[in-house]
């Protein structure tokens, strides 16, 4: 996600902004899941994640609240409630997040600086990490060994690690080296996992490009690029990352799209084989997958959006 944008969002919707409450969302449908799910007014998501039963998460970048609601009947309400203004250094805010096996919402802080745990059935707060220097604080991938998450504004990831029956560790940073190079703009955005959680598969958004890194605990990882072809050839503003498979499905906020690339067994190389469009696409950030089907949740950066209103949006088959 784009730091000017988000400004430039905050800017547009400061007029009509209105707190996350609980809320039910739009979209009840007899047997069909709803294509579209409206989100509370003024709620600025960028983050979605799904869970067993239709569950589905969502972020605020705004100020840290969690929405659980359900892509079967568009229902659903605040799980976790924002930052309260009047409670000075209350600053929260919510991007990338993921639910591990045993119920627990890992939630990337943004430029809050700080990560957080919740328990996804209660919303209770398990426990925080603050993260001295650390830039914007993007995205997260959970593997078997712990959770990753990246900088945006770093050649950095933050890495928490699982012990003995999932026990939470202690907090590491680990540079990314090797074909990554940081520049302008922002860089690591989504993150996901290959080979049994031994390989993590990366997108830097200021250029399009795909890295692949060895799962590394601690020190420094040597990202390897992986070169894109077919289709035009590049991703633009890619956001949030999903892998199913070879396919890897890359959110490009700005242009509105999905696009799928087939990568090679040994992640060597990536071909773009289907761009998907769609007319509900406003600025989608990041894309989930439950009951076979896609979602993507639209952010709305730097679009007119006079009702302050947002969805979840489910991503055509076609």
């Amino acid at each position: 996600m784009n730091r000017i944008l988000i400004a430039l969002a905050l800017v547009l919707s400061a007029a009509v902004a209105v707190p996350a409450v609980a809320h039910q969302g739009k979209g009840k449908s007899k047997g069909k899941r709803p294509d579209v799910i409206a989100l509370p007014t003024g709620f600025q998501p960028e983050g979605i994640t799904t869970w067993k039963r239709h569950t589905f998460f969502v972020g605020s970048r705004d100020n840290g609240a969690i929405y659980r609601g359900n892509l079967r009947t568009g229902e659903g309400a605040i799980l976790v409630p924002g930052a309260d203004p009047s409670v000075p250094d209350d600053d929260r805010a919510a991007t990338g997040l993921k639910v591990d096996r045993f119920g627990r919402l890992f939630v990337s802080g943004a430029d809050s600086h700080v990560i957080r745990v919740y328990n996804a059935r209660t919303g209770t707060e398990i426990r925080n990490y603050p993260v001295a220097g650390s830039g914007f604080i993007n995205d997260v991938i959970i593997t078997r060994q712990g959770a990753y998450f990246t900088d945006s504004a770093n050649p950095r990831l933050y890495f928490i690690p699982f012990g003995k029956k999932g026990a939470l560790g202690e907090l590491e940073t680990i540079t990314v080296a090797g074909d990554f190079a940081q520049t302008a703009g922002f860089n690591l955005n989504g993150i996901e996992q290959a080979r049994g959680g031994k390989t993590l598969i990366l997108i830097k958004s200021s250029t399009g490009e795909l890295f692949t890194a060895d799962a590394v605990t601690s020190g420094t990882t040597a990202a390897r690029k992986v070169p894109v072809s077919g289709g035009d050839g590049e991703i633009d503003e890619g956001d949030g990352i999903m892998r199913k498979g070879r396919k890897l499905y890359v959110v490009e906020n700005q242009d509105d799209r999905v696009t799928v690339v087939r990568l090679r067994r040994n992640l060597s190389e990536g071909r773009i084989v289907r761009e998907i469009d769609s007319d509900l696409f406003v600025v989608p950030t990041t894309i989930a997958r439950s009951g076979g089907r896609n979602y993507v949740v639209n952010a709305k950066f730097g679009r007119a959006n006079p009702d302050d209103s947002f969805e979840v949006v489910k991503v055509p088959r076609k």
